[in-house]
């Protein structure tokens, strides 16, 4: 689970990047290609992020727990009635200390529920809930799951990108976090360019896929779903890209051509 959790914390960025599909706010271009990610960024910083403390020594579950119980409440559900209980501590509610609710004590579901309040860019469940990507088109959904699984379902491509990875620091991780909602492939990561990392993540995740060696029933295996990233790492441009080139060519600025050409 460390590996993993360090591995896709630090690689959620590209996955941003690769899927980055967000550029239109209001019916117009935005700034970004991938705004619902800078929204992310710009959300509650006590539940949202990048988790500097999972990189640290000695991570492990209890560590996460114990940033869960840090995160302020929201909420407690009881009998059909959401009761207001924002900015409270759950180590409280555990001691019976809610002062909404005096003498109440959590159970596992309240627990669970408030599990569901906090955003990291992956959240750690009964399996780890990665965050970072855009949605798109039914060639991308395919993508999304293959490329993760490519990567930590197969021992040797976890380890290749770890190594990738293990160098950067806590700084480097934020940065380009900070970079990608803006940049995507052209944001850079200690001066190399996101673009030639995302092309050594894909190849890990293929080698993993390939010696999964899952086919379907055409006889292909599962890392034919990288194809359309692939695609998109050797023509440099993102699923962003392309809107905004329609948006300012042939659509002449009518964004609800969009609705029309990408429904589906």
């Amino acid at each position: 689970m460390v590996k993993k959790m360090r591995v896709g914390l630090a690689l959620q960025p590209v996955i941003t990047a690769l899927f980055a599909n967000s550029p239109f706010l209001e019916g117009k271009p935005n700034g970004f290609r991938s705004y619902r990610s800078e929204i992310w960024r710009d959300t509650d910083p006590d539940r949202t992020g990048m988790l500097p403390f999972v990189f640290e020594t000695g991570f492990g579950f209890e560590r996460y727990v114990d940033y869960a119980l840090d995160v302020p409440m929201y909420f407690v559900y009881r009998d059909g009635v959401y009761h207001n209980v924002a900015g409270e501590s759950f180590r409280a509610f555990l001691r019976g200390e809610l002062k909404q609710l005096p003498g109440l004590r959590p159970t596992l579901k309240d627990w669970s529920d408030h599990l569901t309040t906090i955003f990291p860019e992956v959240r750690l469940k009964n399996y780890l809930e990665m965050r970072g990507a855009d949605s798109g088109p039914w060639r991308r959904l395919c993508a999304l799951p293959a490329i993760w699984t490519g990567l930590l379902y197969d021992s040797a491509a976890l380890d290749a990108a770890w190594d990738l990875v293990k160098g950067w620091t806590a700084e480097d991780r934020q940065a380009l976090r900070d970079a990608v909602p803006r940049e995507a492939l052209f944001a850079k990561v200690k001066g190399r360019p996101l673009r030639d990392v995302a092309r050594d993540v894909l190849s890990y995740s293929r080698a993993g896929l390939q010696r999964r060696g899952r086919k379907g029933c055409k006889g292909r295996d599962e890392a034919s779903f990288l194809e359309v990233l692939e695609e998109i790492v050797e023509a440099g441009r993102t699923p962003a890209d392309d809107l905004l080139a329609l948006y300012h060519g042939p659509w002449k600025g009518d964004i609800d051509r969009v609705f029309r050409d990408f429904a589906y």
